[in-house]
């Protein structure tokens, strides 16, 4: 699969949030967003997503243009900014209740899901009753769950305690290997470096710069 980023711009009452911004995605890869609050990070997340048109430009998915061809990338799970489930509904009908509009993810992989972020499927805790650890972790079960083809996780580490942490950093290395391509965003800049292969710092709406990691990367800023 290719991302492709051409000219992307976005204005918002006319201040330009996002600023001709030109990248290449690939499979396999994880990319990391680096970036102050407010810096559009999270507004480049919501253009992949497709949640937002661009002013100018566009996003492409294996050559379907967003907003033209599709309105949506086909394989997609995000996680952008808090995540947000029905309240009287345990983690795992939250879940089943977003398979179910998707028709594509099975009971199984709900399950595994939600054991891979370190949740039980059986708790019959609704959600009013998690922690924000746990709320967190339904959020990303629910970004990755049946590994759609794009992963997006804004700040996916909020709130979670270290063994939580080591067990997400496993599963978003473990979908990697599976050629998903990942996008990430993450104050920790330990954790960034240690998980992206590429790093793309925003400032002002712009990428400013394009880290790469001792491993090999497969993207690019055209």
């Amino acid at each position: 699969m290719i991302i492709e980023i051409k000219n992307y711009t976005k204005r918002i009452n006319k201040t330009e949030v996002l600023g001709d911004i030109k990248l290449q995605l690939l499979s396999g890869s994880v990319y990391g967003l680096k970036g102050k609050n407010g810096s559009g990070k999270t507004m480049l997340m919501r253009a992949i997503a497709g949640l937002i048109t661009p002013s100018e430009g566009y996003v492409s998915i294996d050559g379907q243009i967003l907003g033209k061809d599709i309105d949506f990338p086909s394989s997609i799970g995000a996680l952008i900014e808090r995540p947000a489930f029905i309240d009287y509904y345990t983690g795992k009908k939250n879940l089943e209740l977003v398979a179910s509009i998707q028709h594509r993810i099975s009971k199984d992989e709900i399950r595994t899901a939600l054991i891979s972020v370190g949740l039980d499927p059986n708790d019959k805790r609704t959600y009013k009753k998690y922690s924000l650890g746990m709320k967190q972790r339904l959020g990303i079960a629910c970004a990755i769950m049946g590994a759609p083809e794009i992963i997006i996780l804004d700040e996916p580490f909020n709130g979670i305690d270290d063994a939580g942490v080591d067990g997400i950093r496993s599963t978003i290395a473990s979908l990697k290997e599976n050629n998903r391509i990942i996008i990430l965003a993450c104050h920790d800049s330990n954790e960034l470096d240690d998980l992206s292969d590429v790093i793309f710092t925003i400032k002002g709406g712009k990428i400013v710069e394009v880290s790469k990691t001792c491993k090999e990367p497969h993207g690019k800023i055209m």
